[in-house]
Formats: C-alpha cells, structure tokens, sequence
C-alpha cells in the first residue's frame, strides 16, 4: 500500500527516477481498483466513478511514468509513444519493464543505491 501512497505524495513530481518497483506496484493497485469501480459503475448505472478516479489518478500517473522513463535514462517525453496504437503499447511496456541504469545518470541517482544507504 506505501507504493500507492508515495506516488500520490509525489503527485507532480517529473523529476527524479521511479524503481521498477514502484511503477509496476502501482500499476497493480490501479488495476484493482479499476475492477471495483466495474462493478460500482454497474450498480451505479453509469460511469461517473471510475471517471472521476480515472481524472484524480491522472496527474500522479503520469508521474511516476516520467520518473520510470528518467530511471531507464529516457526523456519523460517518450511518454507520447503511448499514443501509437498497439506500437505504443508495446513500447512503453519494454521501457517501463526494463532494468533502471546503474548508478547515477543525468536524472538523478539510482533509487535502489539510494534505499540500500538509507
């Protein structure tokens, strides 16, 4: 659950580098929360909840992609590869499931040399 939280704590936060870790946990927790708002949606009779969710998550989503992209040593705008169908997909797929640079690179140190001294 702190995975959630840290990204919604650094909510604007385009700067830095995001662990893999920290990406994909959140991913998943999203993802849970996207079936339970399904079912809420169904009830509801409408899509107003997971639209409001959709539009409150956005930002910090957007995010912690940036800083994963910033770990594997990529501009944050390689984000807008997203937009390709299918290419798009893939892509950001690759990028964001790949290994972070080992120590520092022009982002920012690494977060997992970073947590180990911490």
């Amino acid at each position: 659950m702190h995975w959630y939280v840290d990204v919604l704590k650094k909510y604007a936060v385009f700067h830095g580098r995001a662990r893999r870790q920290e990406y994909w946990m959140f991913a998943a927790f999203n993802v849970g929360i996207y079936i339970l708002l399904m079912f809420v949606d169904g009830y509801a009779g409408n899509e107003i909840p997971s639209t409001l969710y959709t539009l409150a998550i956005l930002l910090p989503s957007l995010g912690v992609t940036v800083r994963r992209l910033h770990d594997t040593d990529r501009s944050g705008w390689w984000c807008l590869i997203a937009l390709l169908p299918l290419l798009g997909f893939i892509g950001m797929l690759i990028f964001t499931a790949t290994d972070g640079t080992p120590g520092q690179n022009k982002h920012g140190v690494n977060p997992k040399e970073a947590q180990v001294f911490a």
